[in-house]
């Protein structure tokens, strides 16, 4: 394979030293970008957009040829599992996502099928292979997944949800047959990531964007347990390199040290949490992902970069931080406040390494 020129994204997720503190944006190929939404149309819509090898491809490319990032992230969707097994996704208008046979029965649960990549996901590693090789060792790519926990919650919801009423209800009511989905939906995001890790993703991220909605107790079995049982399951090196694991529970901040012991080389910090705090009650265990609060890309340059200085300030000397926001980019953000996120991150964060 092609050497990878810039490899400290990687590094820091292994928190070996760096030059300068390395950056991404959950989100950074979307709407606020104008091409995207070009290519978007071009595309008829989102899905098909997803299952476009050369579009999706052409979509990832397409912040790295504006800012100065340091690592590329598949397009696509975490609902993609769900839909493979049959439920029917699809998008409406200022609604999101939203299931045709959402789960409703023990019986739906039951005759579901653990997904097989190769034959039912095969869009997806083409358009990794596709953009892997687009890259030419240019900066790492990103694979990724939604944890079992935040795919679940569509499944039995049906869509989105404010308050999780039936999936939380099933924890409750039968948590067995809530283990036997996860377990389900567990093993298929281990086939999936692997399956985007051989052809070619050089990190993965589990996406655990609801995770903080459950109890203490309701987490930590419910949630953290599946991801756990994936980052065991996954191929933790490939072309004679690691392949870091992020982990990422949006209002997670309380588990850290839960989390920290889960096996992942990175734990994703949204905006509610302290950088340093975090640091301090995690040690040398993982690296950090993170965390500004996407709104300040609302705000002036000005404050933007005073932002990220106080961020890097906070998280102090040293490797293991990656730069990103705490959850992704919202689609009416000006691109050239994105500009001067990225900029500001590459600018001043050399003052806190010393390679």
């Amino acid at each position: 394979m092609t050497e990878l020129k810039n490899d400290r994204f990687l590094k820091a997720l292994l928190r070996e030293p760096v030059d300068r503190t390395p950056v991404w944006m959950m989100r950074q190929a979307g709407r606020y970008l104008p091409e995207y939404r070009a290519t978007r149309a071009q595309a008829g819509d989102f899905m098909s957009l997803c299952k476009n090898t050369e579009l999706a491809c052409e979509v990832t490319l397409q912040p790295l040829r504006r800012y100065p990032i340091d690592a590329a992230i598949l397009f696509s969707d975490i609902l993609t599992i769900p839909d493979a097994m049959g439920l029917g996704l699809y998008f409406e208008t200022g609604e999101g996502p939203k299931f045709k046979k959402p789960l409703r029965s023990a019986e739906d649960i039951e005759k579901l099928e653990v997904i097989k990549t190769a034959k039912d996901l095969s869009y997806v590693t083409d358009a990794v292979s596709m953009i892997r090789k687009e890259l030419n060792g240019s900066v790492p790519l990103i694979g990724f997944s939604g944890s079992p926990w935040t795919l679940a919650t569509y499944m039995i919801e049906g869509g989105s949800s404010k308050d999780f009423r039936r999936a939380k209800g099933m924890l409750y009511d039968q948590p067995e047959l809530a283990e036997l989905l996860l377990d389900k939906l567990a093993d298929s995001v281990i086939d999936y990531l692997n399956a985007q890790i051989d052809a070619g993703a050089q990190a993965v991220q589990i996406f655990d964007s609801w995770g903080g909605a459950l109890a203490h107790d309701a987490y930590q079995r419910f949630s953290l347990k599946p991801m756990k049982k994936i980052i065991a399951g996954l191929k933790h090196e490939n072309e004679g390199r690691k392949v870091p694991v992020i982990m990422f529970t949006k209002g997670g901040g309380q588990w850290l040290e839960s989390m920290a012991d889960g096996g992942a080389d990175a734990l994703g910090l949204d905006w509610t949490t302290d950088i340093a705090l975090a640091r301090q009650r995690v040690g040398d265990k993982v690296a950090l992902q993170g965390n500004m609060d996407p709104a300040v890309l609302y705000a002036s340059p000005e404050a933007i970069r005073a932002e990220v200085e106080r961020i890097l300030k906070a998280y102090g000397q040293g490797t293991g931080h990656v730069f990103n926001l705490g959850h992704g980019i919202t689609p009416d953000v000006k691109p050239e406040n994105a500009g001067a996120f990225f900029n500001a991150v590459a600018e001043m964060s050399e003052l806190y390494h010393t390679v």
